[in-house]
């Protein structure tokens, strides 16, 4: 298994509407709101870093409303 961490940056102060569409990402595992350079921090369990991949560059990317992301694969 793969655990990462995809920390996104919206454009838009629906941040109940983008929680509800993270949620629903096959492979998310938990979604937060936080305060700081980002404004969502989701974690994600997959079986492959190309699912890793899928997910951030593409579903999470795609979602409107999404400005940036960044991602970090979990090392332990």
């Amino acid at each position: 298994m793969v655990t990462a961490y995809v920390m996104v940056k919206v454009n838009t102060g629906e941040a109940d509407r983008l929680k509800e569409s993270f949620e629903s990402i096959e492979g998310v595992e938990s979604v937060h709101i936080v305060a700081g350079d980002v404004d969502f921090v989701v974690k994600v369990v997959v079986d492959t870093p190309n699912d890793v991949k899928d997910i951030a560059a593409t579903t999470i990317q795609n979602v409107e409303g999404v400005e940036d992301t960044q991602t970090y694969l979990s090392m332990d």
